[in-house]
């Protein structure tokens, strides 16, 4: 038992031991319930890159949650767009290693664990778990996983296009009272609490006229937008 410790936190293992124990903690604590962890935090950045591909993911609210990430899925229209251009060497690689059609979080915990087990499995078998010949088999694992993970993935594929199909009716949020979970102003983009149905539901919202609306304050949800990312929002006072 001592000796499989050492092997799994040894020099060459401890990185991805250590990422691999992160990531079951993740799902741990996603699968508990969906704990709800609120940053109160703005977060604006700024991207300048001539990328194919729409980022307008709600972050900027700063009001992110582990169900929300987990479910994440990466679709092949948001990677690759409209456009009849060839496709750059990250869209193809994404695609081709199925981190696009199946959430994102799912498919990169996949392949951290097959990367881990490879270079666990080989380093113990070459007794390099402790030198540098052992950082360059750990290297080298890093491409043949990708490929066993992409195998590993792939039939899961249907699985998650069929749970979807299936899912329950979506919630018509249009003209009722939401309460802001965070402060938006302009384009900025936020998230919103709105009850339907006796549930309660966390949306993506923007101001509607672009005029600051605070945290706290109640909104009505006015319209959806064009790609049904978010819902525009008003001011509303009863």
């Amino acid at each position: 038992m001592n000796q499989l410790i050492d092997i799994l936190f040894s020099e060459v293992n401890i990185t991805l031991t250590l990422l691999l124990i992160l990531l079951l903690v993740y799902w741990i604590i996603t699968m508990i319930g969906g704990l709800d962890f609120d940053l109160d935090i703005d977060v604006d950045v700024d991207i300048d890159v001539d990328a194919d591909i729409d980022l307008d993911s709600g972050i900027e609210g700063g009001n992110l949650d582990f169900e929300d990430i987990s479910n994440t899925e990466v679709n092949q229209d948001d990677v690759i767009g409209k456009r009849r251009r060839p496709l750059k060497w990250w869209q193809i690689f994404l695609i081709y290693f199925n981190f696009v059609g199946l959430p994102f979080m799912f498919t990169f915990t996949c392949w951290i664990f097959v990367w881990w087990l490879i270079t666990t499995l080989m380093t113990t078998l070459t007794f390099t778990y402790d030198n540098f010949i052992g950082f360059i088999i750990m290297i080298a694992a890093l491409f043949p996983a990708l490929f066993v993970n992409k195998l590993f993935t792939t039939p899961f594929k249907g699985f998650f296009k069929q749970l979807n199909k299936d899912g329950d009716a979506p919630v018509d949020f249009l003209g009722r009272q939401a309460t802001l979970l965070s402060n938006i102003t302009e384009d900025k983009m936020g998230n919103a609490e709105v009850k339907a149905d006796g549930n309660s539901h966390s949306i993506y919202v923007k101001s509607l006229d672009r005029k600051p609306l605070t945290y706290g304050s109640s909104v009505l949800i006015i319209k959806r937008s064009a790609d049904h990312t978010y819902f525009l929002v008003q001011s509303y006072n009863q």
